[in-house]
């Protein structure tokens, strides 16, 4: 590769440098913040040499680049007015988003948190629902009822658990926060607003029901955000302790049961009321917007606006519209993937697509969205007809899911226990089938099949070749995951290389075989390897961990340094990085894959520190002399 004439090719493909706010870099691709992403030619860009693919997430245009990606930044900062800083937090970046930027990046940050217990107590519920249908319970029993608490505890004290997530999210005493909550869902007040006529120093206290509320602990917690920022500046150090909550307490649950609360109360009633007629009385219309664009929405990431509303309606009313027309566009992806599966003459491609409608499934659908349907454009149209049907069916029986689940596929589907559950299965059949069919009628231009490459050979002779394995070793310790359920695109297509991820159970990397650090990122967060046969190897510890800025991780080993196998590379807080809201899933790819005859990865189960993780095929014939690609690689 070219290095110099990559980078001149990416800048201008991006919009010229003009068009660039600012670029940096992580192990495997360019981070372009653009002022305007229009400018940028995605289609040239995923073609120019040295270009492995394009995404678009968290604001910024990603150029995956892969392990070259460091001389392509330093050619290119180094040819143009560039500057290779880089931002030095999250707040920060936060000041130059605009409002809905800012908007959407608060609620994700909210709910991603707690989305954990609150689909672990749905499920719960859900579950339970299914055992009254079939009368493996009685309501009666203490099971029952033992059952039930833990399926409604996390709803009733949502506001404590909303509360804790708001202040961590923009900087305040969580535990402050927990208090406000607590003390707003004290049995005695709680009754005393059930009794009316209630007042506070001569002010009226409106009966609001906070138990499971939303809207209207986020609007306090915001607001009691700055009181507390004012007791902190005012008071004398000495005293900082008691007054900050003090004051903080004193001032804040007041307010929000005189005002703030009830405001929140009517926010929430108006937004959860108003959903409730699109579908009863414009039904149709609902589901074919709502369905229809669900995808667009997860893609611009503006389906974050609607969790706070999907809780709400659930909470308020027991039942929610939105989220059905979630599972509906999920189905659809789906079905338009398996369409492509069908009709695709490249093999390569075809497993591809029939993987990603698979996981899609199963409620994970970026890797069917982004590596298949989007990248055909045909097939996601298709996908978007097949949701906007299936919604539109859902909107006429009027689907409603009961619980919030943790996924919009097939394991989520308890959600939709109820009167209207049979009408929810066949609305997803609908939506995968239409999908499907659509992206038969509608077609789509292959992929091309590349010449020479080996899926298209023609299978030789089992005894012209000796096959030699080369093995490489877990570096991890924890639970094994195939590489096509990873939430990033760039990782689940496979455009890096083929591989396994990791969840960890223990926040440590070891060196999976004897060999040489080829890179290190400044960050700690991915580290490249060389085996001694010339394994090139990526760790990549954690999703989009780039954004921590080394935070939470400590290396011991530097760029150029030999490893033996079991040697300590990296170690990382695990449990810090999960509470700043980071997929902690660990790529390991084996990125000159070409390389090799086949990789074949463990997927499943839990896997163990020095355990065999990768088997890397070297293919050798009849006179043992490897092919030339090889022979570079481990000479």
């Amino acid at each position: 590769m070219n290095h110099k004439q990559t980078a001149k090719e990416v800048l201008e493909l991006v919009g010229g440098e003009k068009n660039v706010k600012q670029v940096t870099h992580c192990m495997t691709r360019l981070r372009f913040n653009l002022y305007d992403e229009s400018k940028a030619n995605k289609e040239q860009l995923q073609s120019t040499d040295g270009v492995m693919g394009v995404n678009q997430s968290g604001g910024q245009y990603h150029v995956i680049i892969g392990n070259d990606v460091s001389n392509v930044y330093r050619a290119l900062i180094a040819d143009s007015g560039l500057s290779a800083d880089v931002k030095t937090s999250d707040a920060e970046e936060a000041t130059k988003q605009n409002v809905i930027s800012k908007l959407f990046d608060f609620i994700s940050g909210v709910f991603t948190p707690i989305l954990p217990a609150i689909a672990g107590a749905g499920m719960i519920k859900g579950l339970l629902a299914l055992m009254l249908t079939f009368q493996w319970i009685s309501d009666k029993s203490s099971t029952y009822t033992i059952l039930t608490a833990i399926g409604d505890g996390a709803f009733y004290f949502l506001p404590i658990l909303l509360a804790v997530s708001v202040a961590k999210k923009i900087g305040t005493n969580q535990y402050i926060a927990a208090a406000i909550a607590a003390a707003v869902l004290h049995p005695q007040l709680t009754a005393l607003l059930g009794a009316g006529n209630t007042e506070f120093l001569g002010l009226p206290v409106i009966a609001v029901v906070y138990s499971s509320s939303v809207i209207p602990i986020l609007l306090t917690i915001w607001l009691g955000s700055y009181v507390e920022r004012f007791a902190e500046k005012y008071s004398p150090k000495s005293l900082k302790i008691i007054l900050v909550p003090t004051v903080t307490l004193l001032a804040v649950v007041p307010i929000m049961l005189v005002g703030v609360g009830p405001i929140g109360a009517i926010l929430g009633n108006g937004l959860s009321g108003g959903i409730d007629l699109l579908f009863k009385h414009a039904g149709i219309l609902a589901g074919l917007l709502i369905g229809g664009f669900m995808s667009p929405l997860i893609i611009t990431g503006m389906h974050y606006a609607l969790i706070p509303i999907m809780i709400n309606n659930i909470t308020l009313n027991g039942f929610d519209y939105i989220m059905p027309m979630m599972f509906v566009a999920n189905m659809a992806q789906a079905g338009a993937a398996f369409g492509v599966f069908l009709r695709s003459r490249n093999k390569t491609f075809k497993s591809l697509a029939m993987s990603t409608s698979i996981t899609a499934l199963m409620g994970i659908t970026e890797p069917a969205m982004y590596g298949v349907n989007m990248r055909l454009k045909k097939p996601f149209i298709a996908a978007l007809i097949g949701a906007a049907t299936g919604g539109v069916f859902m909107s006429i029986f009027k689907v409603k899911a009961y619980v919030m689940s943790g996924s919009a596929g097939i394991p989520g589907i308890p959600a939709f226990i109820g009167p209207t559950f049979v009408y929810s299965i066949i609305g997803l059949v609908i939506g995968f089938v239409v999908a499907t069919i659509m992206t038969l009628i509608l077609g789509f231009k292959d992929v091309p099949v590349k010449e020479g490459t080996k899926a298209e050979k023609p299978e030789e002779k089992k005894d012209s070749t000796v096959v030699q394995n080369e093995l490489v070793q877990s570096p991890l310790e924890g639970q094994l995951k195939p590489l096509n359920q990873v939430n990033d695109a760039t990782f689940s297509n496979e455009i890096m290389g083929k591989g396994v991820a990791i969840v960890p159970a223990v926040g440590r990397v070891v060196a999976p075989f004897n060999g040489k650090v080829e890179t290190i990122f400044q960050t700690k967060h991915a580290i490249g390897l060389k085996s001694d046969q010339g394994i090139e190897l990526l760790i990549h510890v954690g999703i989009d961990t780039v954004k921590l800025g080394g935070k939470y991780f400590t290396s011991h080993v530097q760029t150029g340094d030999l490893v033996k196998a079991g040697d300590v590379l990296v170690e990382f807080d695990l449990k810090g990085i999960q509470e700043e809201g980071f997929d902690v899933t660990t790529p390991v790819i084996i990125t000159n894959t070409n390389d090799y005859a086949q990789v074949d990865a463990m997927t499943d189960g839990v896997i163990t520190e020095k355990e065999t993780l990768l088997t890397v095929r070297v293919e050798e014939n009849e006179e043992g002399i490897y092919n030339d690609t090889i022979r570079k690689n481990i000479s």
